[in-house]
């Protein structure tokens, strides 16, 4: 037995006559996977400022831009922002509510509307590109909004504000999530993470 048909036996595919060469084939772009439950897909992507992170649990707010990949439907499809309602615009299906949703349960009810009379089995993507801004206060140099990015602590965006005033309490600060009516004191430490919506306050210490 020759070398190239043993090649070919042991599951290589077909052995190739001498001198002849494979067949070509033109590479197509590949096309993102549906998922078994219905085509839904979310994810997060780095946006222009290299923000990333899970989506799987996070709840969209006002100010968040997300990216909407409704397959085959280009037209469809775009960046959007959620509104001070709430709400994404969308063609075809207009207004849907987004606030305090999970990207993955926004995707299902975006795909159950456009199923209704627009669309015929479609699949919807759902990306978020930025996250709505955080907010610092109290005894930091510079307070303000800033921009949310991936992985931020609160020593972060004390950084970011240009550092504690002389006078700033360093053992515990003030936090107050988005959608939230109360505010929580929590120790300070070094991996201390702020959520997108945030509002930090940082306290005077007690002389």
């Amino acid at each position: 037995m020759t070398l190239i048909a043993a090649i070919g036996l042991a599951g290589c595919g077909p052995a190739l006559a001498s001198g002849q060469t494979a067949p070509t084939t033109a590479s197509t772009p590949a096309r993102p996977a549906a998922t078994a439950a219905g085509g839904v897909t979310a994810s997060a992507q780095a946006g222009p400022a290299g923000v990333t992170a899970s989506t799987d649990d996070y709840r969209l707010g006002v100010a968040d831009k997300i990216r909407i990949l409704i397959f085959d439907e280009p037209s469809l499809s775009g960046e959007f922002l959620v509104n001070a309602n709430g709400k994404l615009s969308l063609p075809l299906i207009g207004d849907v509510d987004a606030a305090g949703v999970t990207t993955t349960a926004l995707a299902a009810t975006i795909q159950r509307k456009l199923a209704d009379g627009y669309l015929r089995e479609p699949r919807v993507s759902i990306d978020v590109l930025t996250f709505r801004p955080y907010y610092i206060l109290g005894e930091v140099n510079k307070p303000g909004e800033y921009p949310y990015s991936s992985g931020l602590t609160v020593l972060n965006a004390v950084a970011t504000a240009e550092g504690f005033t002389y006078r700033a309490s360093k053992k515990s600060v003030v936090v107050k999530h988005a959608g939230e009516a109360t505010e929580e004191t929590v120790p300070l430490s070094p991996d201390l993470r702020v959520r997108p919506g945030d509002t930090i306050r940082i306290r005077e210490r007690l002389f």
